[in-house]
């Protein structure tokens, strides 16, 4: 145990690192550098080993943030983002019990942000409350959007995927020194976050890396074709006026590629045109994994279905008003008339006997209540069922769960909205940056409930219910207590066969 009155020492691969006490017995390293600065040779290429120091590095502070713009005016005040200027930027964070320890569980956290946005150091992140509880948290900057993600067929794909693993690499070779057991390794993530965890899940190279993993309010339905993925690199090359190479691109100043990609996903995501972006006017993500035969060798849900990651046990789940958070921060849930409704659940492939159920279960909704609803299960909650019923089918385990608090009423019209279970899961509700999302007067049960719940599968290998098999399809609903369900809204699941 290192001494309570100073600061906590350990060695890493790369040299010493001197982190800070927090409250509560917590010693936090922050800013550790887990591969190398990924610019000038290393720009655009695989991650590369990082770089050892010298005597003892302070590990005191976040590190720098990857190159990335801002949310959409829309998301800025829900989600504040962190900018750390700096090219270190592959970095993580660490947040133990005890250093001198051994044997504890561990947590590494994949953010989201839409393969665009978020970091490692954004405050409901923090993870002293697991350190607290006996789990040692981890939590990793990537490279998003064109600097992660874009693809041309050049044989460099996936390169965020690709710091994703050199992290979770690290964290094998290093985290028995902050008292983690490498053995007892969860992932974890949140929308494109976990999005990225299925692909992890699917993927042959992470083969050892993690004992389990969470998902929650992302599944693997949403990695690029091949062909997709360069339609994407080509018209961002289109905006910045020059071919659709590698080395033309990273001759681009780096704030201008930023600002195109940007503007490429405000364009998909705000004036959705079919004939030019095809499925990506549904599916809203231009910058996302990309099927290339090499790094992701198969589309992630068919690697799961044909067994791959059966070995590792799932808790997988979304939140009980996902969409909510798209139509309300827009301010366009109130301006959805019947019409509007039945064309936009039509371009999603819902029948009219599909959404005479979600009006049925819903009596004197409005229309923009239930296209929020229909929106919710096919972007998250569908393609969730899918993992769980392909693993189901391969004997693998997998929890699944629906996060169900707070009613619209309490936080501003967003009601169990995607990302709002974040800080109840961390532990993070008192922080005032998160209050415009999760409403005012958050609940401490709650946050106890989904809290513990987290603990319990990371360090325990289960949630508290039954896992999900069809035809029993059993759910953990959470708020203020776990309620075990089976097949919760079933007859709402079951219009999505052969659509989603």
């Amino acid at each position: 145990m290192n001494d309570p009155m100073q600061a906590p020492v350990v060695t890493v691969s790369s040299g010493r690192l001197a982190g800070r006490l927090l409250p509560g017995g917590v010693a936090a390293f922050l800013g550790i550098p887990y591969a190398a600065a990924p610019f000038g040779p290393n720009r655009m290429l695989p991650p590369r080993p990082a770089p050892s120091w010298s005597g003892t590095r302070a590990a005191t502070a976040y590190g720098p943030t990857v190159p990335k713009g801002d949310y959409p005016p829309q998301y800025q005040p829900l989600f504040r983002e962190v900018v750390i200027a700096g090219e270190e930027c592959l970095n993580l964070n660490v947040w133990t019990p005890d250093p001198g320890g051994s044997g504890l569980p561990v947590l590494v956290w994949i953010h989201g942000g839409s393969f665009m946005n978020g970091s490692g150091s954004v405050g409901a992140y923090d993870g002293a409350a697991f350190a607290r509880d006996g789990v040692v948290c981890v939590t990793i900057n990537y490279r998003m959007a064109a600097e992660g993600f874009l693809y041309l067929g050049d044989g460099v794909a996936n390169l965020g995927l690709l710091d994703q693993i050199a992290a979770l690499r690290w964290v094998q070779e290093n985290i028995a020194a902050f008292g983690g057991d490498p053995a007892r390794v969860t992932v974890a993530g949140e929308s494109a976050g976990a999005m990225s965890v299925t692909t992890l899940l699917s993927m042959p190279q992470t083969e050892g890396l993690f004992a389990r993993a969470i998902a929650q309010s992302g599944a693997a339905a949403h990695a690029l074709p091949p062909e997709q993925g360069l339609m994407v690199g080509r018209y961002l090359a289109e905006a910045l006026g020059v071919p659709p190479t590698r080395e033309a691109i990273k001759q681009v100043a780096l704030d201008t590629l930023v600002r195109a990609a940007s503007d490429l996903v405000v364009e998909v995501q705000g004036t959705p045109d079919p004939a030019k972006w095809g499925t990506l006017a549904l599916s809203l993500l231009p910058f996302a994994p990309t099927v290339d035969g090499t790094v992701l060798p198969t589309a992630p849900l068919e690697a799961i279905a044909a067994g791959r990651g059966a070995d590792v046990p799932l808790l997988i789940g979304s939140t009980r008003d996902e969409a909510r958070l798209f139509l309300v921060a827009a301010r366009t849930i109130d301006l959805i008339d019947d019409a509007a409704l039945e064309a936009a659940v039509a371009a999603y492939g819902l029948t009219p006997a599909g959404l005479a159920v979600y009006r049925a279960n819903r009596p004197g909704a409005r229309p923009g209540d239930l296209l929020a609803a229909a929106v919710s299960d096919w972007f998250f909650r569908i393609p969730a069922v899918r993992v769980a019923e392909a693993r189901a089918a391969t004997g693998a385990t997998t929890w699944m769960y629906r996060f169900d608090h707070p009613d619209p009423e309490a936080n501003h019209g967003f009601g169990a909205c995607h990302a709002v279970e974040l800080p109840f899961v961390f532990g993070t509700i008192d922080r005032q940056d998160v209050r415009p999302l999760i409403g005012d007067d958050p609940s401490p049960a709650v946050a106890d409930t989904a809290h513990g719940t987290w603990v319990s599968f990371v360090a325990d290998g289960t949630p508290g219910w039954s896992p999900y098999t069809p035809p029993e399809r059993a759910t953990g609903l959470i708020s203020d207590k776990v309620e075990e369900a089976a097949d919760p809204a079933g007859d709402e699941r079951a219009v999505w066969n052969g659509i989603r």
